[in-house]
């Protein structure tokens, strides 16, 4: 299952996007006329790798296929999933490319992560992505580790958004970036020209996300970014969530989604208990690593490899999501067929 337009050496061969020079301008599939991506469920792609750890490109497309198949809204290329710190430029491009014509082909839009803690630097990245066809918003992390004040966060905004080719949509993860917004400060950002949403993982649910849903700025969606808190977000309003475990039972997350967009209240409290075991259980040892052991056990990548520092998920970890997902612990309706 090796892909022969694996990425060898950390250097692009046959079949990949290099440097990014591509021509054309960023296209808008799937997306509202504001730029806002549209409700459901949007899937941050893992990176595949061969045996000889190189990324294996044919894998992650046939990923892609499938997830957009199964009904994801959308794809997310270069997240914190794909183990982006650990690619090399060469890999980040290949696997934005790859990405993106997937997506031009199936009309889907693809959100790209892009930018750092340091603004200047992250103006450039986001310019970056206009050369590639296909990028319809990028994820951008609030700043990490300098953690300026709320009004430097909205002013790191506020530059990018003035002059990204793409909408911005903000990657607020608290307990990995060290800055805990209020739902005014997120407001504050929402209602900037260019940012069309967040991707919010905050790590549960408290009063400022409360105070977020019940008053939202006009075309500023919501993404839930804890997986284990999907289903309760959408409940409170959310617009859809930016999942890692919906590359299983994908069609699961989308039709959960849609039960709570119908108002299928029974429907959807069953099915959200069920993904919310199958999420925890996926993040049982640091994302990926599950994710990767399951895929792999399905045939569907060529190993479950990671890069250090993180290290492959323990067969205990693989072995209780498989369960999960065919049944096999008692009282549980498995989640890979129709149920």
């Amino acid at each position: 299952m090796t892909s022969d337009r694996a990425v060898s050496g950390r250097a692009v061969s046959g079949g990949a996007v290099s440097g990014r020079a591509v021509s054309g301008g960023a296209v808008s599939g799937g997306v509202t006329s504001a730029g806002v991506p549209p409700r459901g469920v949007h899937i941050p792609l893992i990176t595949p790798f061969d045996a000889a750890g190189e990324v294996a490109l044919d894998a992650l497309e046939a990923l892609a296929h499938d997830m957009l198949t199964a009904g994801a809204a959308g794809l997310v290329a270069l997240g914190t999933t794909a183990e982006v710190a650990t690619l090399s430029a060469a890999e980040k491009d290949a696997v934005l490319g790859t990405l993106a014509r997937v997506c031009r082909e199936r009309g889907a839009p693809l959100m790209a992560g892009a930018g750092n803690n340091d603004t200047a630097a992250s103006r450039d990245a986001l310019a970056a992505l206009g050369k590639v066809p296909g990028v319809a918003a990028a994820l951008t992390l609030v700043p990490y580790f300098t953690r300026p004040s709320a009004a430097g966060v909205v002013a790191h905004f506020t530059e990018l958004a003035a002059g990204s080719p793409v909408p911005l949509v903000i990657y607020h993860i608290p307990y990995r970036t060290g800055q805990e917004l209020d739902a005014d400060t997120l407001r504050t950002l929402g209602a900037l020209p260019g940012v069309v949403g967040v991707k919010y993982a905050t790590g549960g649910i408290g009063a400022a996300t409360v105070d977020l849903l019940g008053e939202l700025p006009d075309d500023f969606a919501v993404f839930a970014g804890d997986d284990l808190f999907f289903s309760p977000l959408l409940a409170m309003g959310a617009h859809g969530g930016i999942l890692a475990s919906a590359h299983l039972a994908t069609g699961r997350y989308v039709e959960l989604a849609g039960a709570w967009a119908a108002g299928d209240v029974t429907r959807a409290r069953d099915l959200g208990h069920r993904l919310g075991a199958l999420s925890a259980a996926l993040f049982a040892e640091p994302n990926p690593t599950v994710i990767k052991g399951v895929l792999h056990a399905q045939g569907r990548i060529p190993t479950a490899s990671v890069r250090l520092p993180l290290l492959p998920a323990g067969p205990g970890a693989v072995d209780g999501a498989l369960r999960l997902l065919a049944g096999r612990d008692p009282g549980a309706p498995g989640l890979t067929a129709a149920s």
